[in-house]
């Protein structure tokens, strides 16, 4: 089991974060800041605080034990004169804040980004939105769900006789926040060199919709929308889930010419190399529902283990289908402590995902656990006290 240290430094060491932001995105963003050392100050309600802590599995506030991690919680009125003196003051000696207020709710509370930056001129601002600051959508709530839905992503999610299919994860805020840390640590370079801050207008839209852009560069040149096509590809095969004996399951790709045609040999099949309907991977693609068929009956009278073993030997991208049950003790997840087992004051321990990525000079550090609503609201406001 991993312990907490305080005293641990990580690269971000220098840099304090006010991460006014609920729910996922924001806290994506602040805590890979956090892992790295930023004193990410989470300004939070009194009483219920952040929205995530509402998020519970069995009772105890899991999602926020993890994604809270390395921060400090300090509750503040932000409808009070005393509290909004408080932020300003925090402000001006901080690089960075995070807010996911409706896009206009900032300026409401006589916080525009004038305002702040007048304050601090090198601040980085990050406005999170489901839409943008900016555009016809601006005014509109923006859950992820709403994202994942109008982007494109659940369209092509699923099979094709069957509805479209939202992720069982809050993905658009979680690739958004992953976006919103590079466009920080981009900003942050601008302000060391220049001394000047800029805003961040962070969608949640614009981040998943990247992931999948090649599809409107393909309906330009096809004027076909790609369709579900479950666990296929649209434009390479074999590539699919197939059933083993056991009732477990193994993962295969073949997108290169060359591991197509290892996969044929594998199966005994080597005519397919040859065959018109498999021999290109435009071909496969055309009849990969036949493809499909000859490598699921191969790997359907064999168990998990054994069809592993069998493309493994051959040097075929094949893989376990696993749920977490199987991942924690995973030989590949042990071997790369990518899983974590951290001390927990509720729990006595906890598993996460470790930090990542793994930086060889610099690497990020654990220095304490997700805070209880407002536990270091004292220790903040003495060292704002202390400073001029």
């Amino acid at each position: 089991m991993r312990t907490f240290d305080p005293a641990a430094a990580g690269p971000l060491s220098d840099v304090r974060v006010l991460d006014l932001s609920r729910l996922v995105a924001g806290n994506m963003l602040s805590a890979y800041l956090a892992d790295f050392g930023a004193d990410v100050i989470k300004v939070e309600r009194a009483g219920t605080g952040d929205d995530l802590r509402n998020w519970r599995e069995a009772g105890w506030d899991i999602y926020w034990k993890v994604y809270g991690r390395n921060k400090r919680s300090l509750v503040l009125d932000l409808k009070s004169a005393d509290g909004l003196a408080i932020l300003k003051k925090l402000v001006r000696h901080s690089q960075i804040l995070i807010e996911n207020f409706v896009p206009g709710g900032l300026e409401k509370m006589g916080l525009a980004p004038d305002v702040l930056l007048a304050l601090n001129p090198a601040l980085v601002i990050v406005r999170v939105s489901g839409w943008g600051q900016t555009g016809p959508y601006s005014h509109k709530p923006g859950f992820g769900t709403l994202v994942e839905a109008m982007s494109g992503f659940a369209h092509l999610n699923g099979y094709p006789d069957r509805p479209p299919v939202l992720p069982p994860l809050a993905l658009a805020d979680m690739i958004a926040g992953i976006y919103g840390a590079a466009g920080v640590l981009t900003a942050l370079r601008v302000a060391e060199k220049e001394g000047r801050g800029q805003i961040i207008d962070l969608s949640l839209f614009e981040p998943i919709f990247s992931v999948i852009s090649s599809e409107a560069a393909k309906y330009k040149v096809t004027g076909e929308a790609t369709m579900r096509a479950g666990n296929q590809s649209s434009h390479t095969a074999p590539r699919n889930i197939y059933a083993c004996s056991d009732r477990k399951f193994v993962a295969m790709s073949g997108s290169m010419q060359s591991m197509a045609m290892k996969i044929f040999d594998t199966i005994n099949r080597a005519d397919l190399k040859t065959d018109p309907k498999f021999a290109t991977n435009d071909a496969r693609v055309r009849n990969r529902d036949a493809l499909d068929g000859i490598i699921g009956d191969f790997i359907g009278v064999r168990t998990q283990e054994e069809n592993l073993a069998i493309f493994e030997a051959a040097g075929v991208t094949v893989g376990p289908v696993c749920s977490v049950a199987d991942l924690t003790d995973h030989p590949f997840v042990t071997g790369r402590q990518a899983i974590v087992e951290l001390e927990d004051r509720d729990l006595g321990s906890i598993p996460m995902h470790n930090i990542i990525p793994r930086l060889s000079e610099t690497p990020g550090t654990f220095r304490r656990p997700a805070p209880r609503v407002g536990e270091h609201t004292q220790e903040i406001l003495d060292e704002l006290g202390r400073q001029p």
